[in-house]
């Protein structure tokens, strides 16, 4: 049996009754008593994963101001200095692996850092010597009930009438009123005719990630873990899991509270991991990833995986010394002696292909996948079906732009479509917003998708997914890791091809694409769309 168990947050009501919780604030609060250039402290450790505390880097904000680490809202009071050494920054900070197949594996072994500084705080206090990071999982509870923050985290004192480390002043949530949920399927049934969310059918989910079988994958889609990339602190192509949950968490979770300038720490970064809840959160995307690999899926074993890119992952040990590690060290959670309370494989799933060909009405075709699953067809190369003419500038009340579709290729999708009994694998379609750069990280994107206007179907938008804008900023630093080419969010359409089809859509010589962001940009907040691209993708 592992000797650390990470348990729900939730436990007795996610109150300071639960003692993982209130372990876990008399932790940080130990930490946050720590200098900025101390390795042990709170504050080095947000650092880790990345901040705008140092002027020199590419991505501090110029002129000054927020989210500079100095125009934080306190509580807590976040520090600007001592700064500690360039080869120490150079060595721990900004080493945070997004939009990369690095992704899950740095993150667990940030996770196990901190833990075990934590609990060294922990036990000199009184504290169990077998103390582990607690999980925030959304998704659970009765009928879903756990989508609100545990309460804890919202109230301003510990049970002795201490301040609560854990309580965080910009910390806004979806609706910007410090109501902190996630709006998951139940989330948003509790929030009912909220024009701030987006329907019910693309509300935050585990889904599709886990029904996702390969780890890494080529463009367009990036399968579970994300691209096979090297070094990637700012990286622009997300994996499933790395889009929804994690990236529509940390932007809705930080929120913002009004049309200015400001947005929860979350939302970002280089400011997320200053907020406790964040841990919690990340807990439970490795939770995720457990179960992924406890449901028969496999983590990669390619050497550039197991073994890392160049540069090493380091982090502090509790003696301020470096501890490195890599990939194929975190790929199997017992090995490391960890345990999930809710660690159970998911169950299988009906095969999407057979839903989809009911759909299309090829019955027996659908029959015959479903009793007989065939081995798994390697798509062919993407071909690209149409894209927009230029740049946008989303708008607050959204931003609209034609696809115009290639006559030749589009003919091949409608024969793939009308020809599904007999194919029996249907070109799937994937929309891809590309470089998107910008300024205001705390954005979720809704996209639309018809066909244009005066064609048959064109009268009805469907909805094709929700993006969130995490780490928008730092991809767009000019000077940054990836030249400011900004991010590249990759969205399945394919369910929208097969409505356009049946509807008569597909006829159409382009697509209407429409954009729209869930709450007003401030002034200031820029958010651009080098290209609106839709790819068809054969079997």
């Amino acid at each position: 049996m592992p000797q650390y168990t990470r348990n729900n947050a939730w436990n007795n009501g996610g109150t300071f009754d639960n003692p993982d919780v209130l372990w876990y604030a008399k932790g940080v609060g130990q930490m946050m008593r720590r200098a900025l250039n101390d390795p042990t402290s709170w504050w080095f450790y947000a650092a880790i994963h990345g901040e705008y505390v140092n002027p020199a880097t590419a991505w501090y904000p110029s002129p000054a101001a927020f989210p500079a680490w100095g125009y934080i809202t306190s509580p807590p009071s976040v520090p600007t200095s001592p700064l500690p050494s360039p080869a120490m920054q150079e060595l721990y900070w900004n080493q945070c692996q997004h939009g990369s197949w690095y992704f899950l594996p740095w993150h667990r072994g940030y996770l196990m850092a901190l833990e075990t500084q934590l609990r060294q705080d922990i036990v000199a206090q009184g504290g169990p010597e077998t103390w582990a990071l607690p999980y925030w999982n959304y998704f659970g509870g009765e009928a879903g009930s756990q989508f609100q923050m545990p309460p804890a985290f919202a109230a301003q004192t510990l049970p002795d009438g201490s301040p609560n480390p854990l309580y965080l002043a910009m910390r806004y949530g979806p609706d910007g009123d410090a109501n902190i949920y996630v709006p998951t399927a139940a989330g948003e049934a509790a929030h009912p005719n909220d024009p701030k969310l987006p329907p019910v059918a693309n509300e935050v989910t585990e889904q599709p990630a886990l029904s996702e079988t390969q780890f890494s994958k080529a463009d367009p889609l990036y399968g579970f873990g994300g691209p096979d990339t090297g070094f990637s602190h700012d990286g622009g192509h997300f994996g499933r899991l790395e889009s929804n949950p994690h990236n529509k968490v940390h932007v809705y979770v930080g929120g913002t509270p009004s049309n200015t300038a400001l947005y929860g720490l979350m939302a970002d970064p280089g400011t997320a991991a200053l907020d406790p809840i964040f841990y919690l959160h990340h807990c439970n995307i490795d939770r995720l990833w457990a179960v992924w690999n406890a449901s028969g899926n496999a983590n990669p074993t390619a050497p550039s995986w197991l073994d890392g890119p160049a540069q090493q992952f380091a982090m502090p040990d509790p003696n301020g010394q470096p501890w490195y590690y890599t990939p194929g060290q975190m790929s199997d959670l017992g090995a490391l002696d960890y345990h999930y309370q809710e660690l159970l494989s998911q169950p299988a799933v009906e095969p999407a292909l057979a839903t989809r060909l009911v759909l299309l009405g090829a019955a027996a075709a659908a029959a015959k996948v479903a009793s007989e699953p065939a081995a798994p067809v390697a798509p062919r190369q993407p071909e690209l079906l149409g894209a927009n003419r230029g740049a946008l500038r989303i708008q607050t009340g959204g931003t609209q732009t034609l696809v115009k579709m290639d006559p030749s290729v589009r003919h091949k999708t409608e024969v793939s479509l009308a020809r599904a009994a007999e194919t029996a694998q249907p070109d799937s379609a994937f929309l891809k917003l590309e470089n998107v750069r910008g300024t205001f990280d705390a954005t979720v994107l809704q996209v639309y998708v018809q066909a244009a206007t005066g064609a048959a179907g064109g009268d009805k938008a469907l909805l094709a997914d929700t993006v969130a804008l995490f780490g928008l900023r730092r991809a767009s630093a000019a000077d940054g890791q990836h030249g400011g080419e900004g991010l590249t969010l990759v969205l399945d359409i394919t369910h929208i091809l097969d409505q356009l089809h049946l509807a008569g859509g597909l006829t159409a010589d382009a697509l209407q694409v429409d954009i729209v962001p869930n709450r007003p940009l401030p002034d200031g907040g820029v958010v651009e769309v080098g290209r609106v691209s839709v790819y068809r993708q054969a079997f």
